[in-house]
């Protein structure tokens, strides 16, 4: 009995060989080790919309991740210089560069300062417009460092489709005219380009009155253009690159950008109010027209533009279907030039505080056949004789939309008369327009079949006649909010809305 315990005894402090098997039995084996890199992408392309969560579960998998991913948003540039983003993420096809400009991070306790898509965290020394551009222009990162990063881009992302970017480069300024001396080549610009320069300089030496818009051709600025290293070069070994945004953009940077011939969309923004002040002019434009014929959909900012850069992007972009033009900076004459884009379907004016000051005489003035679609976002509608231009330019246009537009009373959206082939009218915050002005033209405009009005105070239920209530019923789609006392669904009793078997009001 006493050594059948001792061995009993023995027996606990020994490692069991059986029992250690099954413990480690009951440990689940990686399936997915037998399964080749290609067939688990397969797998894990159809797993969810978000594949971080796999990214974690061993190093493989985190490497798979990071050949799936295609799209990036990068908020460290060191994160891109150091070329550890190419490495985590080999097939990048989408690049978002707009929110790593700064070459430092700021402290949290600082002052938010944010437009649009810009956030910046404001130092005490940054207390108005100077002192913020200032403060901005010593945070930003360097010129060397942008080039070093977009060349490092370029050699590990051949296929790159879109890229969003803010250009820290400064041009130089000087009260010249501009001079073929400045684009000699020393500063590596093509004999085509200087030829196109002088044929610019003996337009300006001439003092080229425009015949359309008696318009005398002024450059007062001269920009010293010369080509931007690294962003030239992404433009040279990225072939397939279709979407660019560029911001604090110069004539240089619309020369470097001038090699991407199959650009399609692009967006340009210049001066921001508050921000940063880099401009471009009718000479980067026409040098971008020249190089990127294939573009769909143009967006210009805070640019000093007018009838020679439109006409420019008019007569070389030949499949430009999109136009939009935002905030002040276009000179007078623009308007007369939008009949060179023989394609251009919709016109967007966003944030413009006059249309065009001086259009030229209306008999130069031509229809633009297939603009479609003309869209009014927070523009000063005060200016009749540019809003005159527009309309008569966008006579065949066959949906309008106005929102929040400042100084579009009845007089002025009388003006819309020539516009004969309206289909869908959208009007939303216009304060002065009145029931009566909107029947004059309503009735009028035989083809319009969709009507959304909302937020227009000063059109009233109690004043719809009958004729236009009748019009209403016979409409596709109607929204009427003109003020939150609406009550137009009483008011059209008969006609038919809101029935069983009729029109349904929306």
């Amino acid at each position: 009995m006493l050594l059948k315990g001792i061995r009993g005894k023995g027996l606990g402090n020994k490692i069991d060989p059986n029992k250690g098997a099954g413990a480690l039995s009951q440990v689940p084996a990686d399936l997915t080790s037998g399964l080749s890199d290609e067939l688990l992408l397969r797998v894990l392309s159809h797993v969810s919309n978000d594949l971080y969560p796999c990214s974690l579960v061993c190093k493989r998998w985190l490497r798979l991740h990071g050949m799936l991913k295609t799209s990036i948003r990068v908020k460290e540039w060191q994160f891109l210089e150091s070329g550890r983003m190419m490495k985590r993420f080999p097939n990048l096809t989408d690049v978002d560069l707009s929110g790593a400009w700064l070459s430092s991070r700021s402290k949290p306790n600082m002052i938010l300062f944010t437009h649009n898509f810009i956030t910046i965290n404001l130092g005490a020394n940054a207390y108005d417009r100077d002192s913020i551009e200032r403060y901005i222009e010593d945070q930003q990162v360097s010129p060397s460092s942008l080039d070093k990063g977009l060349k490092l881009l370029a050699d590990n992302c051949p296929g790159l489709q879109r890229l969003c970017l803010i250009d820290v480069r400064r041009p130089t300024y000087n009260d010249n005219f501009f001079s073929r001396r400045d684009v000699s080549k020393e500063n590596g610009i093509s004999p085509e380009l200087n030829d196109q320069y002088a044929q610019m300089e003996g337009k300006l030496n001439c003092k080229n009155v425009d015949e359309k818009s008696n318009r005398q051709v002024s450059w007062k600025q001269k920009v010293d253009v010369s080509p931007s290293g690294g962003l030239t070069y992404l433009a040279q070994k990225c072939p397939t690159l279709q979407e660019l945004v560029l911001n604090q953009c110069t004539d240089e940077s619309l020369y470097a950008i001038s090699a991407c011939k199959n650009l399609q969309i692009l967006r340009l923004v210049g001066t921001v109010s508050g921000f940063y002040y880099c401009s471009f002019t009718d000479i980067g434009l026409t040098i971008l027209a020249k190089g990127c014929t294939r573009l769909v959909k143009l967006e210009l900012s805070g640019c000093e533009a007018s009838y020679d850069g439109i006409s420019a992007i008019g007569q070389c972009c030949f499949m430009l279907e999109e136009l939009t033009l935002s905030h002040q900076g276009f000179y007078e004459g623009w308007i007369g030039a939008l009949h060179f884009c023989n394609c251009l379907k919709t016109l967007r004016l966003e944030s413009c505080k006059q249309i065009d000051p001086i259009p030229g005489p209306p008999e130069h003035l031509q229809c633009c056949p297939t603009l479609q679609v003309l869209e009014l976002v927070r523009c000063n509608l005060r200016d009749k004789a540019g809003f005159s231009a527009l309309a008569s330019v966008a006579a065949s246009v066959k949906e309008l939309y106005f929102q929040d537009c400042w100084g579009l009373d009845d007089e002025t959206f009388k003006l819309l008369e020539t516009c004969r082939q309206v289909r869908i009218l959208s009007l939303e915050g216009c304060g002065l327009l009145t029931t009566a002005g909107l029947e004059a033209l309503v009735m009028n405009w035989k083809d319009l079949h969709t009507l959304r009005v909302v937020y227009c105070n000063n059109i009233k239920d109690a004043e719809i006649s009958p004729a236009l209530a009748l019009t209403f019923s016979t409409f596709q789609e109607l929204k009427w909010r003109p003020d939150t006392k609406s009550l137009l669904a009483d008011s059209l009793l008969g006609t038919g809305i809101g029935q069983i078997g009729g029109k349904f009001f929306k």
